[in-house]
């Protein structure tokens, strides 16, 4: 008696693949300053921060303070919808979280005072905020619009500028011991 055995075969379960949504595609992968010897900060995975004008507790227990408690770093990915007051955090390169303020920096010639400027920084795309009394030829800028994104996109629409020397956005880092 011959017995014949059917053997049933199913292919293994295919993974669900899902795509992690990018939260701060508005901002860029990367940041470099400086023209000579320039500076990478690279946006790190797995890291959010939140801005708020006063300091608050909250649900989750911070990776990092920075400015007296106004900017909380978190890890993980951001629950709440993303707003101006979240931000991506960025890892200096081969070293500390780095976070984004939406402030620039611009430094003109010495003989060059910030005022003559204004124009061409609005025709930028950028408002000054602060002029700074001990070097008129300097200032910190915000995007006119206001969104802390925004001051990314047109920094060299800034460094194009004549006469500039100097142009990069504020990134608050910890304090470290020397």
């Amino acid at each position: 008696m011959i017995e014949l055995f059917l053997l049933a075969y199913s292919l293994p379960p295919i993974a669900e693949v899902r795509f992690t949504p990018d939260y701060f595609s508005a901002y860029p992968q990367q940041i470099s300053i400086g023209k000579d010897a320039p500076v990478l900060y690279s946006r790190q995975p797995g890291y959010y921060a939140v801005h708020s004008q006063e300091p608050k507790a909250s649900v989750a227990t911070p990776t990092l303070l920075l400015n007296e408690g106004k900017i909380a770093v978190f890890t993980g990915e951001p629950k709440s919808a993303i707003t101006d007051t979240i931000s991506p955090v960025y890892r200096l390169q081969g070293g500390s979280l780095a976070v984004p303020t939406g402030l620039i920096f611009i430094r003109f010639a010495e003989n060059v005072d910030v005022e003559s400027q204004k124009a061409a920084i609005n025709q930028a795309g950028y408002e000054i905020t602060e002029k700074l009394a001990y070097a008129p030829h300097a200032a910190w800028l915000r995007a006119k619009s206001g969104k802390m994104s925004d001051a990314f996109q047109e920094i060299r629409q800034l460094e194009a500028i004549p006469n500039v020397e100097n142009v990069e956005p504020q990134m608050l880092m910890e304090r470290r011991q020397r």
